[in-house]
This record gives structure tokens, sequence and C-alpha cells, in this order.
């Protein structure tokens, strides 16, 4: 099962700074398909399902998502195949933070 078979969970509503909002737009509305929930200059947003994500412009820094999976081992070698890279590994706390090509960082943890 790849994490994509998973089922991923994340709740409320995240901020984020990128410097590209149109390539922000191409990837998450173009390729994931994600709908558009507010396009402005100030604020692009989108409706990932529980999850409300919004980018304003900046310099990326990064805020810290929180997503559930059934199998944290096989979703951790699957998101570090797909380009993710570990931000913080600590399975006493748990926290397994990773962060995407686009500099999102969020935690995984096994539900």
């Amino acid at each position: 099962m790849s994490v994509k078979q998973q089922r991923v969970r994340s709740t409320n509503e995240v901020m984020y700074r990128a410097r590209d909002l149109a390539a922000v737009r191409a990837y998450y509305h173009g390729e994931l398909g994600f709908p558009i929930i507010i396009d402005t200059p100030k604020v692009l947003g989108f409706d990932t399902g529980t999850l409300n994500l919004y980018f304003e412009p900046g310099d990326p820094d990064f805020a810290v998502l929180e997503f559930e999976v059934a199998d944290l081992d096989k979703a951790r070698a699957d998101l570090l195949a797909a380009g993710c890279t570990i931000v913080e590994d600590d399975p006493d706390l748990p926290r397994l933070y990773l962060r995407d090509r686009f500099g999102v960082v969020f935690n995984v943890n096994e539900a």
C-alpha cells in the first residue's frame, strides 16, 4: 500500500508563505486538484478536505500541519521516496516532521 492508498487525515486551517503563488496554484490546484476557496493577491487558499490550506506571499518559513496515517513506517518510506526530507524525527514524543518540495512541514502520526 503506497502512502496515496492510506487514509491521511488533517485538521483545521494552516497559513504558509511562498514566493511564487502561481507555482503554488499550479501544483495544489492544477496537479493535486484542490478547489480554490480564495484567490487574491494577498491570499490563495485551497480546500483540501478537512484542512483549509492558505498561502500568502513571502519568504518560506514553516507552519506545522498534522497528518494521521495507518502505517507510519510505510508512510515514512513512501514520503521519503516521493522527495520529502526529514526535519525532525523523535519517536519518543512521537514526532516525525517532514518537509515537502514546497517547504511545507508536517508531522505524521500513526492513527
